[in-house]
């Protein structure tokens, strides 16, 4: 039988002396994953000119290619994990990166409204503002109730936002900040029902939940490999629904232009193409453990997290169960702060001096703290976060 924790630290590069607690944010290779990374590039540097020219992509040097692309065959086997198409995906360096593209490839007139939510992710929003104010469009942000208690709350949180003018929402699949997973698919329905067309971001969805993207009824679907599924940094896909796909460029446009969605994504000029095709092996590595093993051991301890934290800090948590991914955000005592500068304090404090590494935000006048779970990680490390920040909290109740 499979055993996880820290016992697996040493397969991952990690610092052994630190709590890592923050697979989320830009996500962690394992040794093995970075060992097939390194063979790719070996290979391509043995023969360049003929692995990128004539292998790599649709485009070609003199003549028809040689063999099936390269990146094709990448995409073939990371499509196929999420039960879609080959040719409905292409790789892109990240979410922020796909979520631009199809910002670009949206028809907006002035007076337009994109939707967005207070829980989205910031990078993702500025892009949307960017979009919005290029083509003199506006921007609605739906607030998310809180306390959270169900996922309906979410739903009908979008379809009230709905006005005459919305012509897009862009929609979380988990959100960042909150770790909670909205009910995309049911979303999707609603606002596509009243004629609005919906980005999905399912930046931390890839290796920590199942996903089956065309289920989803979405018109388009960004997401991250380099975190969850431990493809080395950075890689993310685009999926398309067959009629979006015309519109749609990658934000270098190059010699794959008027030659199909993916020869155009697949062809953005010369760049280390090792990330993207190192993703099969990243599959591989993680079906070793037992894909289903992973994911529920990760849910098993975030979910294990948030009540600990909870009750140690005897802070609220109201999130059901079935919104928890590999991911929790646990609101922190009220003696530690409210403000950004108060959360930046707590989250350099928590490396600097108890080498516990950790996103700390402030949301609605609290701080909060994101835990992530990872077959690294185990109960142990839940309780030095739990001890460490009631040290802080007890040491301002004293002072």
């Amino acid at each position: 039988m499979t055993t996880f924790g820290r016992a697996r630290l040493g397969e991952w590069p990690l610092d052994p002396d630190i709590t890592y607690l923050n697979h989320g944010t830009v996500g962690v290779t394992p040794r093995a994953v970075m060992a097939a990374q390194q063979a790719i590039r070996d290979e391509i540097e043995r023969q360049p000119s003929r692995y990128i020219l004539r292998e790599l992509t649709a485009i070609t040097v003199g003549g028809a290619p040689r063999r099936r692309p390269r990146l094709r065959e990448a995409a073939e086997a990371i499509a196929a994990m999420f039960s879609a198409d080959g040719d409905d995906l292409v790789f892109v360096d990240n979410v922020t990166a796909g979520a631009n593209a199809v910002l670009q490839s949206v028809a907006l007139e002035p007076g337009d409204e994109i939707l967005v939510s207070d829980y989205g992710y910031g990078g993702v929003t500025q892009a949307v503002r960017y979009a919005a104010r290029q083509r003199g469009a506006g921007v609605r942000e739906v607030t998310i109730p809180y306390p959270l208690r169900e996922a309906s709350q979410v739903t009908e949180a979008f379809t009230d936002a709905v006005g005459p003018r919305t012509r897009l929402a862009v929609v979380d699949h988990v959100a960042a900040q909150a770790a909670v997973i909205f009910p995309l698919a049911e979303i999707a329905v609603a606002l596509k029902a009243r004629g609005v067309a919906v980005l999905g971001d399912g930046a931390h969805v890839p290796g920590a939940l199942p996903l089956d993207i065309p289920s989803l009824g979405v018109d388009w679907y960004v997401a991250n490999l380099h975190k969850w599924m431990w493809v080395p940094r950075s890689s993310g896909i685009l999926w398309a629904a067959a009629p979006r796909q015309t519109r749609l460029h990658p934000g270098v446009v190059s010699w794959g232009l008027d030659q199909g969605f993916t020869t155009e994504f697949d062809a953005p000029g010369t760049r280390d193409p090792s990330n993207h095709l190192a993703a099969p092996a990243a599959i591989a590595y993680m079906r070793s453990f037992g894909l289903e093993a992973v994911q529920q051991y990760n849910h098993h301890l975030a979910w294990s997290a948030a009540l600990r934290l909870a009750s140690a800090w005897q802070t609220p948590f109201h999130v059901p169960e079935s919104m928890i991914g590999t991911m929790a955000t646990v609101m922190l005592p009220a003696s530690l702060g409210t403000t950004r500068a108060d959360a930046a304090a707590i989250r350099d404090r928590l490396l600097d001096d108890d080498r516990i590494e950790a996103p700390v935000h402030a949301y609605r006048e609290r701080l909060w703290v994101r835990v992530s779970a990872q077959i690294y990680n185990d109960l142990d490390d839940i309780e030095r976060l739990a001890e460490t920040i009631l040290t802080y909290a007890t040491a301002v109740r004293v002072s």
